[in-house]
Formats: C-alpha cells, structure tokens, sequence
C-alpha cells in the first residue's frame, strides 16, 4: 500500500523519508484557517483542534487517494487557553514572539491514518517549550533575517533553524516539536507489519 502524506511540508516529507519510508506528498487543499477559527470559537481544546485538522486533511486526501496509507498531520501551538496560528506578516509574528518570550507553551501534534479512505489510526503527542526572555533588539534581527522561513511555522519560529536559541529548556521529542509525532506512527506501522522491526 503505497503511503501518501496528505502535506507539502518539507520538514514532515524528509522526517518520513529519512526514516527510510518511500513517501508521496499531495496538497490536501482545505481551509485550515475556517475549521481553526471555528473551533476556537466553539471552545475546543487545543489537541483536539490539531486532532480535526489532521484529520481533515488525512480525509479529503483520502477521497481521491483510497489505495494508499494517507497520513494527514497538523500542529497547534497553545499558550494557557489561546492558540497561535502561523504569523501573516513580520509584525504579527512579532508579537506572537513578544508574547511567547519568557514563558512555557505547548505544542500539540497531531496525525490521523486513513486506509480505504477510512480513519484507522490516530495520535496527538505534546511538547513543552520555554523562551528565555530574549531582547527586542535581537528579536527584531532575527525576524529580519528569518522571514521567509518562519512565516510558514506555527508560532514564528522554527527549533530546527536559528530559532532555536529563542528557548532555555524543551520537553517533548524533537518531532513532536517538527509538526509529526513519527516514533508513535513507526511503532503502529511495525505492529501492522507495514515495515519490518
């Protein structure tokens, strides 16, 4: 059964490549930001709003791919009860930044497995995040030479580029923290016998 990521984010398609999967990436193109803001307003937790938007997108992937093993993950970053999407501009970001520096957050990772275009697995892993309380001077640098990669990351920021000295302490594996819980999908893979142990 082929393996299909219902996602064009590179850092999930080269976590799941490296890990030795042969791996097909299709846009799932939903509106992810519609589903998010309505479950906010519903008052949803912030796991299960990364739980509905992977599986969104593991379904509308699904209707069109029933042959493969669709994998649709998702990510949503909470600070006590609100929840961060990814910044629209370089002033937003700054002040999610502002707002997250000096403090702990959350990062919930969710990803739902789709066979037969029918849900049949589903995992949210959570990483806790610290910033040490950075200076705006070097806030505003690092915007300025970040940007263009950040701005398609949930918070502004990203722990696998310069991002990372933004914290003083993590918990929570590292890619929990990239957006796809993959020891948790390795091990149900191996229990299923899709790949070998």
């Amino acid at each position: 059964m082929p393996i299909v990521l219902a996602s064009t984010s590179p850092i999930r398609l080269q976590s799941l490549t490296a890990a030795g999967l042969t791996v097909e990436p299709v846009a799932p193109r939903v509106d992810e930001m519609s589903l998010r803001d309505s479950l906010v307003a519903e008052g949803a937790h912030p796991p299960d709003i990364a739980d509905a938007l992977a599986e969104m997108k593991a379904r509308k992937v699904a209707d069109r791919r029933p042959d493969g093993l669709v994998l649709g993950c998702d990510q949503v970053l909470a600070l006590d009860k609100e929840t961060f999407a990814k910044p629209s501009s370089p002033a937003e970001a700054r002040e999610q930044l502002s707002r997250l520096r000096g403090r702990t957050h959350r990062l919930h990772s969710a990803i739902v497995a789709y066979e037969h275009a029918q849900p049949v697995w589903r995992h949210v892993a959570e990483a806790r995040l610290t910033m040490h309380d950075f200076s705006d001077s070097y806030l505003d640098a690092y915007l300025a030479r970040n940007w263009d990669s950040i701005r398609h990351s949930v918070g502004g920021y990203k722990i696998e580029e310069e991002g990372v000295r933004l914290f003083s302490a993590i918990t929570g594996d590292h890619f929990t923290i990239l957006g796809l819980p993959l020891l948790p999908l390795l091990a149900w893979m191996g229990t299923r016998g899709m790949i070998d142990r």
